[in-house]
């Protein structure tokens, strides 16, 4: 029903997340993914990047997978930059675009969602918008967003929100999905090897 939400069950191990912890210099914030049908306007996907003591992505229900980035129960680890650009460009091609909302929290608020992400446990397929919305609900601050299986609707529910930039990103590539993932694959084992 929805393209990019699937089912996996991957389990990351305490010493895989533990080396690549990334912790972004800039301040808290939450970052709201919505991944757009660029043919029917239709929302596909939700997730929710926390920047907080360290940098994830609550991927519910997700596609996205990449060998250098460990998951665990729908959370992404080490989101670096480079991460953070291939997990958005996998999202984007040909037929999908993805709108970008983010918003400074205080350091509190981000803890709090980092904590709930790392609690919620695994998502069924088709209930990514839903379970995204259930934790901000939790975030002080947010118990205005409200839940449903409308990741359009937690898009302009997040963007009334005070402070929320918001901004979309294009690619032209294949509209493959997995081709994408497999690219972006690639070249970020590719990056850490060179790193090493």
């Amino acid at each position: 029903m929805l393209s990019a939400c699937a089912t996996k069950q991957p389990y990351a191990d305490d010493e895989t997340i533990a080396r690549v912890r990334y912790t972004d210099p800039g301040p808290p914030e939450l970052v709201l993914y919505t991944m757009i049908n660029n043919r029917t306007g239709g929302g596909a996907h939700s997730s929710l990047m926390i920047s907080a003591s360290e940098r994830v992505i609550f991927d519910p229900a997700g596609s996205f997978y990449a060998s250098v980035v460990p998951e665990r129960n729908d959370v992404l680890f080490g989101i670096s930059p480079a991460i953070e650009q291939a997990y958005r460009g996998a999202h984007a091609r040909s037929t999908h675009h993805v709108v970008i909302q983010s918003v400074e929290v205080t350091q509190q608020q981000a803890e709090t969602a980092y904590r709930l992400a790392l609690s919620n446990g695994a998502v069924a397929g088709a209930f990514c918008s839903n379970a995204t919305a259930q934790l901000l609900q939790k975030v002080p601050g947010f118990e205005q967003v409200r839940g449903g299986f409308s990741p359009k609707r937690l898009m302009r529910q997040f963007g009334s929100l005070p402070g929320v930039r918001t901004e979309e990103y294009h690619e032209d590539d294949s509209p493959d999905l997995q081709k994408a993932l497999a690219e972006g694959d690639r070249r970020l084992a590719q990056d850490a090897a060179l790193a090493e």
